[in-house]
């Protein structure tokens, strides 16, 4: 075997020591990236379903007020139980209340408050998690003097 090829099998070795480490370098910028914006989709897809659930009260609570019957929890206006693996339901006369269970710790124990004016008959939403993540569907209940 002469001199050159050897160098060329010297040439054919695997990754410096420099190129791997730019590799990890820059999964880790990415993960650094990634990992925030992911936990922003978790939050607002938590919100998103407990809203979701706490508003199907709505009609069975318009209904129990139409017929002027007594509501003593969640089951009678439609909602199952009293917690879901979103929710734990608090009903009322005039509102209807989701606390939000498990998520991420920006969602976890937030409030959603359904509120039906006795006088027009029309819906309010409050929150209290933050707005950049209910999106449009809430207006915040620290905003909004609640």
């Amino acid at each position: 075997m002469n001199i050159k090829q050897m160098q060329t099998k010297k040439a054919e070795g695997g990754f410096t020591l420099i190129e791997l480490m730019i590799v990890v370098a820059i999964i880790g910028i990415l993960a650094a990236v990634a990992i925030p914006a992911y936990q922003n989709y978790v939050a607002k897809s938590k919100f998103a379903a407990a809203l979701g659930e706490v508003s199907a009260g709505k009609t069975g609570l318009e209904v129990k007020l139409n017929e002027g019957a007594e509501i003593n929890g969640p089951a009678d206006v439609g909602l199952s139980a009293s917690q879901t693996a979103n929710c734990a339901f608090v009903v009322d006369e005039s509102s209807l209340q989701c606390t939000i269970v498990g998520g991420p710790a920006s969602v976890s124990g937030s409030t959603i408050t359904l509120n039906r004016s006795v006088e027009t008959g029309m819906w309010s939403c409050e929150s209290t998690v933050a707005e950049d993540l209910q999106g449009s569907a809430c207006v915040a209940a620290t905003n909004n003097g609640g």
